[in-house]
């Protein structure tokens, strides 16, 4: 057995340092973005199936889409922060450490999931106006907001679990625990709201059904044998330093998701000024733009691994290489998908609710956010760069810009000089300024890249080892 698994830890280090970064990236990055359009799918299935019930229960689906957003920032908190060290490890060929830091990152988002469902449900009125429930929205995201916190455990650790197949390089097992999820999760959708008529509460009990089969296919990889790193007790940490150094590294994913729920509160609060159709006209919106940016999300997410794998073994060229590819990408799919949905607005917004407010608010919203998808694949290659290769303050600085430093201030300056107007062009201008923002940052980096790389083949010649740091 341990010879196999030597065996087996040998081919996925030649595979990560040795494969063509376009065949390598595009091999990981291909089944991470069929798990994010899936999940997206099923997403955008919650806001189809309950759209049919009311222009208020549609908007629940956005305020509940707030409460996702703060179980995963644990969840891709604890993941990607002991994704990025465990890569960066396995470069460095330090097994027993990976499996140090898978453990005590799993048990760790399952005791985050425990104590999010516990007092959510305690507080769950006050919660729901926080997220920016309006009165008529209140009875349905209740309900909805009470399953999903029932599901926040295995919610949070599904994060973690998926992160460490795809930073280890096998994003086709994370695909099939995803993917598996999110077919389930729109059958459910159809079974128990069209076919058993149950409305939110169909909603809410297939969304936490299908999160917790997921959980389960997911772990089921680890206690398989099919990965580098290993889940057991014995491998959790007696260093708090350890537990630190997890959040230290998935802090920029703390925060970027954090905030994005945050963001969500304030947008819900300000499109409230405007009706329950403002609110479900915001919610259409993002689900449409982010099921596109899913595509790009994908395929950075295939760019990580290979980050921080061959920053871990100072192969600093094929970080070079990645990040533009990763960009190439990204512009291509982004851009032509923008121009795309431009032509059809109005079409799109009215497949999730066919109100006449409710498109019109949504068709000048998605126009705008379409146009930002053009400035967005910069900014996310260079967020995703820094945090793969452990540089958590730049990491950390560029993820809360998006969502917080620029969308929060924006949002509300734009909406009381313009209004409803403001409202709708707000994310297209806080992800312009975040491009502006990142390209310096990214531009310098990559030139010490292009510096160090002559080091690193003179210090692999002299035989010197050691991972470049966290």
């Amino acid at each position: 057995m341990a010879k196999s698994n030597l065996q087996t830890e040998s081919r996925q280090y030649v595979k990560m340092t040795e494969t063509p970064i376009p065949k390598l990236i595009v091999m990981l990055g291909i089944p991470t973005t069929i798990s994010m359009l899936v999940t997206n799918i099923y997403n955008m299935a919650d806001t189809y199936f309950v759209g049919q019930i009311g222009t208020s229960a549609s908007g629940a689906v956005g305020i509940v889409f707030g409460l996702m957003a703060i179980i995963q920032a644990f969840g891709f908190m604890f993941g990607h922060g002991a994704g990025s060290i465990i890569s960066r490890r396995l470069g460095a060929k330090d097994i027993e450490s990976a499996s140090r830091f898978a453990s005590t990152s799993f048990v760790c988002s399952i005791a985050a999931g425990v104590v999010i469902e516990i007092m959510g449900l305690i507080f769950l009125e006050p919660l729901v106006y926080l997220l920016g429930s309006t009165d008529t929205i209140l009875p349905y995201a209740k309900v909805y907001a009470a399953f999903i916190l029932l599901a926040a455990p295995f919610m949070a650790s599904s994060c973690v679990l998926n992160n460490i197949l795809r930073y280890e390089g096998q994003a086709a097992f994370a695909m099939v625990g995803l993917a598996t999820g999110g077919v389930l999760n729109i059958f459910g959708d159809y079974v128990f709201m069209s076919r058993l008529g149950l409305g939110v509460t169909g909603a809410g009990i297939s969304t936490a059904v299908s999160q917790t089969i997921s959980f389960f296919i997911l772990l089921s990889m680890f206690l398989r044998g099919r990965t580098s790193s290993k889940l057991s007790v014995k491998y959790l940490t007696r260093e708090w330093s350890e537990v630190i150094l997890i959040c230290k590294t998935g802090f920029p994913s703390m925060m970027r998701q954090g905030l994005s729920s945050i963001s969500t509160m304030f947008l819900n609060g300000q499109a409230g000024i405007y009706g329950d159709a403002a609110v479900a006209a915001m919610t259409i919106v993002n689900r449409i733009c982010f099921f596109i940016f899913a595509v790009c999300l994908g395929i950075g997410q295939g760019f990580q691994p290979v980050a921080s794998f061959n920053y871990g073994a100072r192969k600093y060229k094929r970080v070079r290489q990645g990040f533009f590819f990763t960009l190439l990408v990204g512009e291509i799919l982004l851009g032509s998908s923008a121009l795309v949905g431009m032509h059809f607005t109005s079409q799109l917004v009215a497949l999730f609710r066919d109100d006449s407010r409710v498109i019109a608010i949504g068709s000048v919203a998605l126009a705008a956010q379409l146009v930002a998808l053009f400035f967005q694949p910069l900014s996310v290659c260079s967020n995703m760069m820094f945090q793969s290769i452990g540089k958590n303050g730049t990491a950390t600085f560029l993820s809360i810009l998006r969502s917080g430093l620029f969308f929060i201030p924006v949002l509300l300056i734009l909406s009381n000089i313009w209004g409803l107007t403001g409202i709708q062009y707000a994310q297209m201008v806080a992800d312009i300024l975040t491009f502006a923002v990142s390209l310096p940052f990214a531009v310098n980096f990559l030139h010490k890249l292009s510096v160090m790389e002559p080091e690193a083949v003179e210090t692999a010649n002299t035989g010197g080892e050691g991972e470049a740091g966290e």
